[in-house]
């Protein structure tokens, strides 16, 4: 018996070729599926940060035989486009000739399709996707993508290009469709790449808030010319258990990266979250920013990397992360971590976890304010210096929103 049959045993090349197949993708498209399949049993899953005995993320737990299946990926997907920028689904980019060529040149250049388990998982059997790309001095705005996820799994894959001296703002949303099923498990997996162009801007901001059935695995990082810059804002609200690395490679010389995340999870929730960052070339600058709160018995572990290669030189890389835990039973891990290799280096790098300050509820509750009200009151102030760093309005409307619902 192979690897994939044990790992899975209705994925196999007929299921590939199935998919390919009914999308008319061209061979090398096929190709890349099928390579990815093959390297399948031989991959390991994502690195999760382990402990002496423990390891606090176990994704070989999981039962995707049960989870994952090829022909249930059914969707409602919405696009907002600017019009000076290319906003097109995947598959209908393909049937372009100039952008199928940018699709090919692109398409697994950021994001090795074999990194892991799970983004070879992703590449054999992906269904839907968004193709952005941005041409030289275009100014792009409100490029807006919601996916909602129906059927029982979904694999959907984005690709960002941007040319010279461009720039765009992308919000993207997820979520379970009022239809789904509850009480059935589902799996959700996204691959983001984004190729940023010299003197580009990419912001791309992203909401998951898919419904507490959903296992969610997405990877979304960017790699930078010079002078470009890529920013991250990554807000986690929904699913069962999310494991997700947010990531940036500056490889472009004076290029710069911001990476802005906010966590909220309840009942027996569990987020797994990285941002990682790796500073390749001279001048680039890194900022990670993370606030979280989590309730019940809810868990987070957080890992961020600020990487400074040999090479590297006035590299300025910055990290912070706290989290909130609003009950006893809750739990927070956090492990920030720098590598440096160059000496021209100034870095920083914070993480706390800790609960609701006792004399700052003391002193509201002196001043005739509830107890509920008060904590309430203080965990929408916790969030406040991480929803300050968010840029795009929306999603930080969005983002206040939800949090306030959650709390009432």
């Amino acid at each position: 018996m192979s690897g994939a049959t044990r790992f899975h045993a209705g994925i196999d090349v007929e299921t590939v070729e199935r998919i390919a197949e009914e999308r008319n993708e061209p061979k090398w498209l096929r190709a890349k599926r099928l390579e990815a399949l093959e390297a399948l049993p031989d991959l390991d899953y994502p690195d999760v940060i382990q402990t002496p005995g423990r390891t606090w993320t176990n994704l070989d737990d999981l039962d995707f035989e049960a989870l994952v299946e090829p022909f249930d990926q059914t969707e409602e997907k919405d696009w907002v486009a600017d019009d000076q920028a290319t906003v097109v689904p995947f598959h209908e980019a393909l049937n372009d000739a100039d952008l199928e060529e940018l699709v090919r040149e692109h398409f697994g250049s950021v994001v090795d399709p074999e990194e892991n388990r799970l983004t070879a998982l992703s590449t054999a059997l992906f269904t839907t996707g968004t193709v952005i790309y941005v041409p030289s001095n275009v100014d792009a705005e409100d490029v807006k993508i919601r996916t909602t996820m129906n059927g029982q799994s979904l694999f959907n894959y984005t690709l960002v290009v941007t040319e010279q001296n461009s720039s765009v703002t992308i919000l993207e949303r997820q979520d379970t469709g009022a239809d789904a099923d509850e009480s059935e498990e589902r799996y959700y997996s996204g691959i983001v790449e984004v190729d940023a162009g010299e003197n580009s801007y990419v912001q791309y901001g992203s909401l998951q808030d898919f419904d507490q059935s959903t296992y969610n695995y997405t990877l979304k990082r960017g790699v930078t010319d010079t002078y470009s810059t890529v920013n991250w804002i990554e807000g986690n609200l929904g699913s069962r258990l999310t494991k997700t690395e947010v990531s940036t490679l500056l490889e472009g010389d004076s290029s710069e990266t911001k990476i802005v995340g906010a966590f909220f999870g309840h009942d027996d929730q569990h987020f797994d979250l990285d941002s990682k960052v790796w500073h390749r070339a001279e001048h680039t600058t890194a900022d990670l920013v993370t606030r979280g709160v989590i309730d019940d018995v809810a868990r987070s572990v957080y890992e961020g990397v600020q990487d400074v290669g040999e090479g590297a030189w006035d590299t300025n890389s910055y990290q912070r992360e706290n989290t909130l835990m609003l009950s006893d039973e809750s739990e927070a891990d956090a492990s920030p971590k720098l590598i440096i290799n160059n000496h021209d280096t100034e870095a920083s790098h914070s993480a706390t976890v800790g609960q609701i300050d006792q004399e700052d509820l003391f002193y509201m509750e002196g001043r005739a304010i509830p107890e509920g009200t008060a904590k309430n009151m203080l965990v929408e102030g916790f969030f406040v210096p991480v929803l300050e760093e968010v840029e795009v309005d929306e999603l930080r409307e969005d983002l206040e929103e939800r949090i306030h619902e959650r709390l009432h």
